[in-house]
């Protein structure tokens, strides 16, 4: 149960109305998020992620745990759409996604996998991705990021903007704070491997 202090700080986060809906991840239309870097569950790790609208959509609860070797991404009413699992094989280190059906079971074939790149290229590209892990029909993404710019954006091969994550700013430019992003998926994109993308993202760099 959230205190009333964070409910007020969510009210400020997103000032519309919160109330749970029905989303499709799958959209023609550019879609903004806003990111809050606060679980609901009380003094717990993870996050709460909001539409347009002020709507909650997805949420993570580690509980009191940080950097987990287990992670689930959900939507409001707690259904488990994707599990994250940190893996190693010899030396390396990488995470998986998997894609929970509609039955509510975890299917056995990873949806995509993050690993650190072993290169760096201008403008910073730590994390390389491959969604969809069969030959024939897998696409594979970078994560870049500028920290001096507090920007994050996941971009296809040809380079080709897929999301953008940065600190969120009230309509009157102050700066939110760090807890605070706003991240804009592109159309056509399924914002709820987005989502999970971001979560590895974050779990990398300690911030979950």
């Amino acid at each position: 149960m959230k205190s009333k202090t964070d409910l007020l700080i969510m009210a400020k986060v997103h000032p519309q109305a919160i109330i749970p809906s029905t989303s499709c991840y799958l959209t023609s239309n550019q879609e903004t998020f806003t990111i809050w870097m606060k679980s609901l569950v009380l003094s717990g790790k993870g996050c709460t992620v909001f539409d347009a609208n002020g709507q909650i959509v997805y949420r993570v609860d580690n509980y009191n745990c940080k950097c987990s070797n287990e992670v689930y991404l959900m939507d409001i009413k707690g259904k488990v759409l994707f599990t994250i699992l940190r893996k190693r094989f010899k030396l390396f280190r990488f995470w998986e996604g998997y894609r929970s059906s509609d039955k509510e079971t975890v299917i056995k074939k990873p949806c995509f996998q993050v690993r650190k790149s072993l290169r760096i290229s201008k403008g910073d590209s730590p994390c390389e991705v491959i969604v969809g892990l069969d030959e024939n029909q897998s696409h594979h993404y970078k994560i870049q990021t500028w920290k001096s710019k507090s920007v994050c954006k996941i971009v296809d091969q040809s380079g080709g903007l897929v999301a953008e994550l940065k600190r969120k700013k009230s309509t009157y430019g102050v700066d939110l704070g760090s807890d605070v992003l706003t991240m804009v998926v592109e159309p056509n994109i399924d914002h709820s491997l987005i989502m999970g993308l971001f979560v590895v993202y974050c779990l990398i760099n300690c911030r979950m």
